[in-house]
């Protein structure tokens, strides 16, 4: 009886075993899904956007002034709530720095009716495709902001809702 069962044990495990072996993810295509994010201390990667606005927006195209990069969307609870935060920099700091929010996944008019509802003026780049936020930046959740001196160096990366208190910190880094 202790052999069947020893017998019926390896079978399984044998079994469980080639399974896993079969189904595996190929390592080439496991490298390809983990591109890696932007890390601090290194160049945020350029890219171009249409703005609601209408113009095009070239973060290459503003080196020189510090960037807050701000990847939201208008269903996000915790970017609704810090938009007004942003909103405030943005007119406090005028062309000494730029805060640009990146939308991820919606139509320029769904974020044109936000932007008018909540009196948000600072540009807003349209990422339909997310090739920004998901593809280029690796974002994996929204809120999340980039802070780029002037030199287009991620200088702190902060994942979740902002404070001012968190906000200014960044600031204060790509500002030196």
């Amino acid at each position: 009886m202790v052999n069947r069962w020893s017998l019926a044990a390896l079978v399984i495990v044998l079994a469980g075993g080639f399974w896993v072996w079969v189904n595996r993810v190929p390592v080439d295509l496991l490298a390809a899904q983990n591109t890696p994010a932007p890390a601090v201390g290194h160049p945020a990667p350029d890219f171009s956007a249409t703005l609601v606005s209408g113009e095009t927006f070239s973060l290459s195209g503003v080196r020189g002034t510090p960037v807050v990069l701000n990847l939201w969307a208008t269903w996000c609870g915790p970017c609704i709530s810090e938009m007004p935060v942003l909103e405030r920099t943005a007119q406090r700091y005028g062309d000494h720095l730029i805060v640009l929010g990146v939308d991820q996944g919606e139509d320029a008019a769904t974020i044109q009716q936000f932007l008018t509802e909540h009196g948000i003026t600072f540009p807003i780049a349209l990422d339909q495709e997310q090739a920004i936020g998901a593809d280029l930046y690796n974002v994996t959740g929204l809120p999340t902001t980039y802070f780029i001196d002037g030199e287009g160096i991620v200088q702190r990366v902060w994942m979740g809702e902002m404070n001012t208190i968190t906000l200014e910190e960044g600031i204060a880094e790509i500002l030196n």
